[in-house]
């Protein structure tokens, strides 16, 4: 039987993929400053204050799920039987 690799199981391919998503995250972090914003709060006139309030919302959304969410749905391991 043949072993069947992916895209991700060659550490170089994962490498490559990292920089181009760094190097995109840079880039756009970047024109962050180059672009005319037309803010309604002064706060969003902050540099990179987009990029802080995505990552933190993404991370309270985790710890939300993780902490909160799950334990309403979990279920014993023998639920179904």
């Amino acid at each position: 039987m043949q072993d069947k690799r992916g895209i991700f199981d060659n550490p170089k391919n994962v490498k490559l993929l990292l920089k181009i998503f760094f190097t995109s995250c840079v880039i756009i972090f970047l024109t962050d400053l180059i672009i005319s914003k037309h803010p309604h709060y002064e706060w969003e006139n902050w540099t990179g204050f987009y990029a802080v309030f995505g990552f933190v919302a993404c991370v309270i959304l985790v710890l939300v799920a993780k902490y909160v969410l799950r334990p309403i749905v979990m279920r014993k391991e023998d639920y179904y039987d």
